[in-house]
């Protein structure tokens, strides 16, 4: 899936238009006919306010596709779906393991970078 498609997943999700969409992240109409026809492709203005008006969505998964595409449901249809950024400890399968705790979770990424996650 490359940019632009990610781009339409998004409004497809959101229920919408390209128009609308436009409309959303701020920018002219012109701008999305031109990035959903492969004619320009995304500027990172254009990036930044598509991050900036949908907050679920991964930066990460919207510049690469390498992240959880469940980070971009909208708010109103997540529910009863897994938070991907609920970072608590599962829950222990045997007795023996409920001795054990969690203390950090790290995360490394393809990019050769890494997230750091404390439990407390």
């Amino acid at each position: 899936m490359n940019i632009t498609e990610r781009l339409q997943y998004i409004m497809k999700l959101n229920n919408l238009s390209a128009s609308a969409f436009a409309d959303k992240i701020e920018v002219q109409r012109s701008s999305i006919s031109h990035i959903l026809s492969g004619r320009n492709k995304p500027s990172l203005e254009f990036i930044q306010k598509v991050l900036a008006a949908f907050p679920k969505v991964s930066s990460d998964w919207l510049l690469t596709g390498n992240t959880v595409a469940t980070e971009i449901i909208p708010s109103n249809q997540a529910e009863n779906k897994p938070n991907p950024t609920d970072h608590s400890p599962p829950t222990p399968t045997n007795k023996h393991e409920d001795d054990k705790k969690i203390q950090k979770i790290v995360v490394f990424y393809s990019d050769n970078t890494f997230e750091e996650f404390h439990q407390g």
